[in-house]
C-alpha cells in the first residue's frame, strides 16, 4: 500500500466491525472516526454503512462530515450502503445524498422468481479496465445484500445481474464504490481492498 493512513468514517453503519476486521487481515489498522482533521489528513477513506440512506445522511449531516467528504481529494471507498451515499440521490426515503457519483439510486422491483432485497454470491461483469479490478476474474463473484441499486452508467466499473444489470463497482474521479460486501466476498472482496489501499 502507498504510505499513510487509513480511516473508517463513523456513519453509523452496522457492518464496520467487519470491515475493519478485513482490513486487519490486509495488515492495516484503520481507526473508526468522525473527526474531521483525522479524516482529513488520512492517505484513504473509507465510508462503510448497512442500513437506510435517509438516517445515514443525517447522523453525517450532525456530524458536519458532508462538506468535508465532498471536499476530500485522495481516495475515498463507499462499502454497500457508503456507496448509494456518494451518489446524488436515493430513492429510499427520497433523500439527496453527496452528489459525488452522478446517479440516482433505485428500489430494485421484485419479479416471480427475483427475490429483493438482492441477497447472496452473484457474478462480476467488469466493463472497464481499472487498477482498482486488478486480478479480479470475469465472473467473480461476490456477496450481495441489498434492495436498492445504481443503475449502470459511464462511472460504472462492473455490474452486476440480478432482473436486470446493475452496479457492482464504480467510481468518479477519486471516490469509489463497492455495492457489494467486500468484507464478506472472501479472496475476491480482499484482493478489491487491496488495489484501493493501492491506489
Amino acid at each position: 500500500m502507498a504510505g499513510g493512513s487509513v480511516v473508517l468514517v463513523d456513519a453509523g453503519g452496522t457492518n464496520i466491525g467487519s470491515v475493519r476486521y478485513a482490513l486487519h487481515r490486509l495488515g492495516v489498522e484503520a481507526p473508526l472516526t468522525a473527526d474531521p482533521d483525522a479524516i482529513r489528513a488520512a492517505a484513504r477513506v473509507i465510508l462503510p454503512g448497512v442500513g437506510a440512506a435517509a438516517p445515514a445522511m443525517a447522523r453525517l449531516r450532525e456530524l458536519g462530515l458532508i462538506e468535508l467528504l465532498r471536499g476530500l481529494t485522495q481516495p475515498v471507498l463507499g462499502v454497500c450502503l457508503g456507496m448509494q451515499l456518494l451518489c446524488a440521490h436515493s430513492e429510499e426515503g427520497g433523500v439527496d445524498c453527496l452528489g459525488l457519483i452522478p446517479a440516482t439510486v433505485r428500489r430494485m422491483t421484485p419479479a416471480p422468481g427475483l427475490r429483493v432485497p438482492h441477497m447472496g454470491w452473484n457474478r462480476l461483469r467488469a466493463l472497464k479496465t481499472h487498477p482498482l479490478l486488478e486480478g479480479i476474474a470475469q465472473d467473480a463473484q461476490a456477496y450481495f445484500v441489498h434492495s436498492y441499486a445504481v443503475p449502470t452508467g459511464d462511472y460504472t466499473l462492473a455490474s452486476v445481474e440480478h432482473g436486470q444489470p446493475f452496479s457492482a463497482v464504480i467510481t468518479h474521479g477519486n471516490f469509489f464504490g463497492m455495492q457489494f460486501h467486500p468484507e464478506r466476498s472472501a479472496a475476491v472482496g480482499a484482493r478489491l481492498l487491496h488495489n484501493f489501499l493501492a491506489l
